[in-house]
């Protein structure tokens, strides 16, 4: 059997952010990754927006509230550091109609107490920005978000480890484990691994992961699908991100523009329940068992008295057509039209946790522990802006159990 001080479960810029700063704190650590694919941002950590948010949505007491503003400042400094480009277009969240206004307010305020850089400014100013934008009255306007592209970091970022001794394991799987005493057994695809800590950041699999050890029984990952569409370039550019006011009951910020690091735009993402894990296409890594499970939980889901899912299901149906999606993003900027937006984007996959005592959608950052292992259950977005300081608190954490 072959052993390591810590093990760590998925090479995504969580799992490999952890790795690095456990290696910076104590670089006598023998730190090792098990990575299912063949490469490095193959899933959520390299198919997201590229948006390093600035922190202004979440609720203060939450973990995202307290980790995001300063890993947007972080991260912005990692790739700076590392000559990695960074578009700081900002971003401007318009109200649409009479009715977002109160939500705007609420949004802002919000954000200034997250301690976010904000301007709420009127029409005439956000038309300064971003002259197509159509805008009811006011808009929040963010200098701080950015864009960059997160294959690139999340890649850095795994070179950064190496060349720090942390050890990747590519192509190579967990299958199971368990805690005995002083320390964990693995079995990988290729082997048996003995491991003092062992850290669960499986992304898609992370309930399936922790459920081995006992860990977070009453959760279960719920995968929404995230689709793109790509502008042409009849549609030109924009200066801006550009985001509707979201409703904050949903974890999900609703059709929005984005520019990315080379000043490309895209529409999306969508937030489209994806019948099973990693259903990229319409049978790309189909599972009948994943298919069961996600079905029955999307209808307790859906079917739940409360359920904010149910009303917004129709609209997020819709969205797999192109012409709907563009219609969506029309309220933002009034001259989109279908024809400018033709070519379908890398879709990405969101690892939403579901409480299934409660049936409710888990909107903070979620880590549970046992004595020897550690498991990020619920690490959506703006999980890739926090990374840097989300790692830290999981170290942080990690140095409580020893």
């Amino acid at each position: 059997m072959e052993t390591t001080d810590v093990l760590i479960v998925g090479a995504g810029i969580i799992g490999l952010t952890v790795a690095r700063e456990i290696r910076l704190r104590w670089p006598d650590q023998r730190v090792t990754i098990l990575e299912k694919e063949a490469d490095i941002a193959l899933h959520a950590s390299g198919r997201n927006s590229g948006v390093l948010h600035a922190g202004f949505y979440y609720d203060p007491n939450s973990l995202k509230a307290k980790l995001t503003n300063s890993g947007n400042k972080q991260l912005t400094d990692f790739c700076i550091n590392h000559g990695i480009k960074v578009n700081r277009c900002g971003k401007l969240v318009v109200a649409s109609s009479e009715d977002d206004l109160p939500s705007l307010s609420d949004l802002y305020y919000r954000g200034i107490a997250n301690g976010v850089e904000l301007q709420l400014i009127n029409e005439k100013e956000a038309k300064e920005i971003e002259p197509r934008v159509r805008i009811h009255e006011r808009a929040i306007y963010s200098p701080g978000t950015s864009a960059v592209d997160p294959v690139e970091v999340t890649r850095t970022i795994a070179k950064d480890c190496e060349s720090i001794g942390v050890v990747i394991m590519r192509g190579e799987s967990f299958r199971t484990g368990e805690e005995r005493g002083r320390e964990v057994s693995v079995a990988t695809s290729r082997r048996l691994l003995s491991t003092g800590l062992m850290i669960n950041a499986a992304g898609l699999y992370a309930d399936k992961v922790a459920h081995e050890f006992g860990v977070g029984t009453n959760y279960q990952v719920q995968p929404f699908k995230g689709l793109y569409l790509l502008a042409n370039e009849s549609f030109g550019r924009l200066n801006s991100h550009v985001y509707p006011v979201p409703d904050l009951r949903n974890p999900f910020l609703g059709v929005h523009f984005t520019v990315t690091v080379d000043g490309h735009v895209k529409i999306g993402p969508t937030a489209t329940p994806a019948l099973w894990r990693e259903q990229y296409g319409w049978r790309e890594g189909f599972s009948f068992r994943e298919l069961s499970e996600t079905t029955g939980n999307l209808f307790r889901l859906l079917t739940k008295h409360d359920s904010t899912l149910r009303k917004s299901a129709p609209t997020e149906a819709a969205k797999y057509l192109r012409s709907q999606l563009v219609r969506q993003a029309s309220r933002l900027i009034p001259d989109v039209t279908a024809n400018q937006f033709t070519n379908w984007g890398n879709p990405g996959i969101r690892a939403q946790l579901v409480d299934k005592t409660t049936m409710s959608l888990v909107s903070d950052f979620k880590i549970e522990t046992t004595q020897r292992t550690l498991h990020i259950l619920n690490a959506v977005s703006p999980a890739f802006t926090s990374s840097l300081p989300f790692a830290s608190l999981a170290v942080d954490k990690l140095a409580k159990l020893g």
